[in-house]
Formats: structure tokens, sequence, C-alpha cells
């Protein structure tokens, strides 16, 4: 369950800049209702939209709710800030801690069983070996993750597109961590639970496809008990984890909302879906401070 949800959340973290323009393998037309939110007071309003990072670029999201939302909004605020265009400043962040003198060779860092699917990932993913022997597990993951998501079919998704609506209007665009702050959530990780995401990077296909399909489906119909039934599972067996990936984070993200409250205007705050799910999402936290949360959509 950990390499599960580490694929998640990695996702979650500026995968869709490794991607790259990618085009979706063929599926029908979907439509999509994802849960969206409103905490307002007499002067100021703030939207919040849980999102799914990766997407079939098919699939049909915007609805009138998110468009009025959107429209209304006049800032959008994201987890952190990538630029597509110019991506130096994420690489720049991630060589900064990606990297370690006298690492094993990252053949050692899996079971002998997957050095075979190891070896095939790094020769698809067109990296040098030697280049990815001297980077740290989660980084090395990083890079094989970004394969395995093209191999799906999945590219950017629902915060590219709000950027550009918000960009072309002129909007202001803001983020609640900069890239350096999130990677090191990973960089923080135990070498195993790193060493969890790097067997996730080159697991079959059809297990990865699953849980995407299974994670889009409750997202789709925004159904907020089962995205938060599918986190609470995979992280039920490290609570070190759940408290540096989620916990806390959220508890950072609804202060931040908290002190936005106290200044007039509206804003659309764009994050993970799982981050609004549960007993422990920012809007419960919001809730127990008082703040009351409606549901728009």
């Amino acid at each position: 369950m950990l390499k599960t949800v580490l694929r998640r959340v990695g996702a979650a973290l500026g995968l869709s800049l490794l991607l790259g323009a990618v085009p979706a393998t063929a599926r029908a037309p979907q439509t999509a209702q994802p849960a969206l939110w409103e905490v307002s007071d007499p002067d100021t309003t703030i939207y919040l939209f849980g999102t799914i990072h990766l997407l079939p670029e098919d699939l049909q999201w915007r609805t009138p709710k998110i468009d009025q939302a959107v429209a209304n909004a006049q800032e959008l605020v994201v987890e952190t800030l990538i630029d597509e265009k110019n991506p130096a400043k994420l690489m720049q962040a991630m060589a900064s801690i990606g990297f370690a003198p006298n690492l094993p060779a990252l053949a050692d860092r899996v079971p002998k069983a997957k050095r075979t699917a190891l070896e095939a990932a790094i020769k698809k993913s067109g990296f040098p070996p030697q280049a990815l022997d001297k980077m740290k597990t989660w980084t090395a993951a990083f890079i094989l993750l970004g394969n395995k998501f093209r191999e799906l079919g999945l590219s950017g998704g629902v915060e590219g597109v709000l950027k550009s609506s918000f960009t072309s209007d002129g909007k202001k665009i803001g983020e609640l961590e900069s890239n350096l702050e999130q990677l090191s959530f990973f960089d923080k990780l135990p070498e195993a639970a790193q060493r969890s995401l790097l067997e996730g990077a080159i697991d079959d296909n059809k297990a990865m496809d699953a849980e995407f399909a299974g994670m889009l489906k409750a997202w789709t119909a925004g159904d907020v008990q089962g995205i938060a039934r599918t986190f609470d599972r995979d992280l039920s067996g490290s609570p070190a984890l759940q408290h540096s990936l989620i916990h806390q984070r959220n508890a950072n993200w609804s202060k931040w909302i908290e002190q936005r409250m106290t200044k007039p205007g509206s804003v659309m705050i764009a994050v993970g879906a799982g981050h609004l799910a549960g007993k422990d999402s920012v809007l419960e936290m919001l809730k127990k401070d008082g703040y009351k949360v409606r549901r728009v959509q």
C-alpha cells in the first residue's frame, strides 16, 4: 500500500512537468462533477477545489459552477508554481537536494527480482544509468515515474487549465509552497519509503492503471468519502508519512486560508483532492476553527 500512496502523492508534486505534453491513450469522452467548496464572510470568498494533477486529456471536468467560481475569483492559488516552458527553477531545486555522493548503484536499491524491470525502465527513460546512480532514490523514482505516466496516457491536469484561464484574464496566480519545499517532503522520507516509491515506478502498468482508474472514478463523481477511504487505507501503515505529506501540510494550508480570510476579495485554491477529504482535511480543520464550509458542487 505504501508504494500506491507514494505514487499518488508523487503525481501531486509537479510530475506533469517531467511528462511534458503527451497524447492521451484512446478513451471514450468522459465528463466529471468534481467537488467544489466555498468559505466566505461579508467581504471575502475562498473557493476550495480538490484536483487531480494528472488526467486523461479527453476528460471534460469544467462545469458551469466551476466556471462561475473561476470568473468570480480574483486570484488562483495552487500547491506550487511550475513553469512548464522554463523548467530551470524546478530542475535547480531538484538538483540542489536530489543528489548525494557515495550512493549505492540504483540496481542495488531494488530487490534482485525487480532488477530486470528497473533496467527496462531506465532504458525507456533515456537517462544514462550512471546519472541515475548519482541520484537519491526518490529523485530517480520521479524520473522513472514520469515515463510510467506517459505510458498510461496521462498528462498535466486541472492546474494547468486553471492557470491558463487566470493568466488570460490577467489575474494573479500564487502558491502555497515553493518547488523546493515540496521536493523536500520527499527528501526527508526514510530510505525504505523512497525505495518503495522506486519499486512502484517500475511496477507493471496494469496495477498502476487500476489505481488511477479507481482514484479518477471517485474524483469525477465528486465522491469525497471514496477519496478519503483510499488515502486512509493506503496511509494507515505509515503514520510518519501521513503526518509529513498530509497532516502537516493541511495544517499549514488551513492557517494560510484563515489569514487570507482577514483580507477582502475572492480566491480560488486548487490543491490535490486528497487534502480536502477525510477527518484531517483542510476543510475539517477550518470547521474546527469555526469556519462554515459550504459545498458548491
